[in-house]
């Protein structure tokens, strides 16, 4: 394994944290937090901003080596950590898989995590979690959790975490921006609940924000999804009265405990066939737990389309988001979605 020039390969114990860069608050921390969470800002009465522990940093860079795609730069910072790239797609021997993982079980209050994937030209990267990240109760300020992936011409990147579990009194910001080569190739999904569904608990977190911007490599707006759960907040797009009545209404929950979504960025099909391809991988199937909502659109552009569906079982969820995960690859690349196992 080597080094890139923009990512060495290090530890956090290597580092110098007074002349690391990275432990600025203006690299950690976003550069605009919406009204709805800052509004909990605050010093907590256990470990603050920025102390050890708190700050979680990420940075992966891959290359085209030989073939096959090569882990060529890695930085991590606790509690953001990964397991080493594997090869076990069978279809596309050369794709890396790589789990993201956290040894703090969860995001906690105060917390800062930062991501920075770098995915060069003609690369192959499939970038997952673990497990489902779970959002615990804040008494004081909020969390917020930011990843920067960034695709080179030729690339093909999927990047499908578990969904997000915001548990009672959380608050998280979470901004996602996807940089992506008009030669590149990106799938990336999310799923939030709405609470520990198992324990009874939905919408009883404060706020759940969430950004996902597509941008080209000379910073271009192509697409912004602006999400915003505040279940307390009566009255507005994203939030409503007591007992989370208003995240429940027509235009945004729907009574559903599930929200997941699957962006398709890409030149190796036109945007109305990924389209199409995306509605009925989706439409007609009888899912366990029934009752799913979803739509399709084309992306601005015709840079790709995106899938969003609503559900109130788990399992129907997960199966209609790989079902599209699935047919979109056979279109694409013309190879099947693999068999992940997680524990």
């Amino acid at each position: 394994m080597t080094a890139s020039p923009s990512f060495p390969i290090a530890t956090a114990s290597r580092l110098d944290p007074r002349t690391d860069a990275r432990l600025d608050p203006r690299h950690y921390e976003p550069d605009r937090v919406p009204a709805e969470v800052l509004r909990y800002a605050g010093t907590p009465d256990t470990l603050a901003v920025g102390r050890p522990g708190k700050v979680g940093l990420l940075e992966l860079a891959f290359e085209e080596v030989g073939g096959r795609t090569e882990l060529t730069g890695h930085y991590q910072k606790s509690p953001l950590q990964i397991m080493r790239p594997l090869y076990f797609d069978p279809a596309r021997p050369d794709l890396a898989v790589t789990f993201l993982m956290s040894t703090g079980g969860g995001i906690l209050q105060a917390d800062r995590l930062r991501t920075d994937l770098r995915c060069g030209a003609g690369t192959a990267v499939h970038l997952t979690t673990q497990a489902a990240t779970k959002v615990y109760r804040m008494e004081h300020d909020y969390a917020t959790q930011l990843v920067n992936l960034t695709a080179g011409p030729r690339a093909y990147v999927e990047y499908l975490p578990e969904p997000v579990i915001p548990f009672v009194d959380s608050r998280l910001y979470q901004r996602t921006v996807l940089t992506v080569d008009p030669a590149a190739t990106v799938l990336a999904g999310e799923t939030v609940l709405a609470g520990r569904l198992a324990r009874g608990e939905r919408n009883a977190y404060r706020v759940f924000a969430s950004d996902l911007e597509v941008r080209r490599p000379d910073g271009g707006l192509v697409a912004l999804d602006t999400v915003r759960l505040v279940p307390a907040r009566a009255g507005s797009g994203a939030g409503g009265g007591a007992g989370g009545a208003g995240v429940t209404g027509p235009a945004v929950l729907a009574g559903h405990d599930v929200m997941s979504s699957l962006y398709v960025l890409s030149p190796l099909a036109p945007a109305a066939r990924i389209a199409d391809i995306l509605h009925e991988a989706v439409a007609g199937h009888g899912w366990p737990g029934g009752d799913l909502l979803y739509g399709v659109s084309v992306l601005p552009q015709d840079s790709g389309a995106w899938l969003r569906l609503l559900g109130s079982d788990t399992r129907a969820c997960a199966a209609a988001l790989r079902a599209a995960w699935d047919a979109v690859r056979r279109l694409l690349i013309g190879v099947p979605a693999p068999e992940l196992r997680k524990t």
